[in-house]
């Protein structure tokens, strides 16, 4: 009675389990044994979980494809599929039409997919199956009654509707076989041995046997289920779960909290005390940078210089920091002791600008005279008088070889030199 259900509705749920496994594996042409295990498989795992979080239909799908495999007798998901959507057809009453192999369709099947581990997983694996049909032939053999072909079927009966029931979860298959036999005796008013009973041989109790016969006549007093109605209720039951668990969350219909108001985060900021004084000094630090670029854009007109204002918003401007290399440090660093009547917030130009412009301004004083010299000349020269200038160009020096010719030159004439003094 998992999620609200009562004993009856979950006792139809399985009946109806039961039966679409048993109709799905005749039409499949499964034997007797792969779906007495999917049954089984079936009651077993409605122990431990809800009707209402796993459906029904699903798993037992997932079950008689689980028990075709266990009994070697594999098929293909989609015949399973097929063979429950051609019973559902039947049942209620409709034009016998194929499967669309659509979107539903695949879905249907990932669905069944995951069911079938589901169901191995809950049941760690064990899902060896001991079934009783073998029992019942040598129990008569022992009882000298195998002849007997009506008390046989009849016993076989029995034991193929006992699966609708939760028998096999509580008993073993020895005390079923008996307790089918029994009952099969007793309808068909076959006497057998009492003195002593012939069921203390196989070490089975009378109170079980009578469970067992209570349990399986109650399946024929009962009414047929009605499918429909059991899904309105499990339908119910699926959205009472949901609700009381979205109001144990403190979610309400519409995903809003019950205590929740639509108000910014700005007011709920100014109503605490410590917001109030994070505002605070978020303001006076946007008052900071604000002052700081004022007196950046006064020294740059002081200075001749005109530069495009770099626009940014304050909130971006106060909340990032502008991290510098080693480098970059130390010429900042640099130049601001040479200018400390400048703020601490005004801002440089990247080091890149400043490294380029120095080394512009350094190359353009020492080889203006030179490139002034060369491009002051008429355009209309000889080819001969270009490539000679070209020439020229091409086999003058870098400052840095320069450089290093005259240091070398310098430690030849030392070197010279005091070899001399030494001789």
């Amino acid at each position: 009675m998992l999620d609200g259900l009562d004993r009856d509705t979950e006792w139809d749920l399985r009946i109806l389990g039961c039966e679409l496994i048993q109709t799905s594996g005749i039409l499949l042409k499964l034997p007797q044994v792969a779906m007495a295990a999917g049954q089984v498989l079936f009651q077993r795992f409605y122990f431990s979980k809800s009707f209402v979080k796993h459906s029904m239909e699903i798993v037992a799908m997932a079950c008689i494809n689980l028990a075709a495999k266990i009994e070697e007798a594999p098929r293909r998901i989609r015949d399973v599929i097929n063979v429950f959507h051609h019973i559902k057809q039947v049942r209620n009453g409709k034009t016998i039409s194929p499967l669309i192999l659509d979107q539903n369709y695949i879905s249907m099947k990932n669905q069944v997919i995951k069911s079938e581990r589901r169901v191995l997983k809950e049941l760690g694996f064990c899902v060896h199956v001991q079934h009783p049909h073998k029992m019942i032939v040598m129990f008569l053999q022992v009882l000298e009654c195998e002849r007997n072909q009506k008390l046989v079927q009849t016993a076989w009966n029995y034991m193929n509707d006992s699966f609708r029931s939760v028998v096999f979860a509580k008993h073993s298959p020895e005390t079923i076989a008996c307790a089918c036999i029994y009952l099969a005796a007793r309808q068909l008013q076959i006497s057998l041995p009492n003195g002593p009973p012939w069921y203390s041989i196989f070490k089975v109790s009378r109170s079980d046997i009578v469970d067992i016969c209570v349990q399986i006549l109650r399946l024929y007093n009962r009414k047929k289920p009605n499918v429909d109605e059991l899904e309105r209720l499990v339908n119910e039951r699926k959205k009472v779960n949901l609700e009381a668990k979205m109001l144990v969350k403190g979610l309400t219909s519409d995903g809003a909290t019950p205590n929740s108001r639509p108000v910014s985060p700005a007011a709920n900021a100014k109503d605490s005390p410590a917001g109030s004084e994070v505002l605070a000094v978020k303001k006076l630090k946007e008052e900071g940078v604000a002052g700081a670029s004022d007196s950046s854009a006064g020294h740059d007109t002081h200075n001749g210089r005109h530069h495009k204002k770099r626009t940014r918003s304050k909130s971006y401007s106060s909340s990032r920091s502008r991290s510098r290399s080693p480098r970059s440090n130390h010429r900042h660093g640099k130049k601001h002791k040479k200018d400390s009547h400048h703020n601490n917030n005004v801002k440089y130009r990247s080091s890149s600008d400043k490294y380029s412009s120095s080394y512009d301004k350094h190359h353009n004083d020492r080889y203006s005279k030179h490139d002034d010299d060369h491009w002051s000349r008429s355009p209309q020269r000889s080819s001969s008088q270009s490539s000679k200038k070209y020439k020229h160009r091409s086999r003058s020096r870098s400052p840095y070889e320069r450089h290093r010719s005259s240091s070398s030159k310098k430690h030849n004439g030392r070197s010279k030199d005091r070899y001399s003094s030494r001789r």
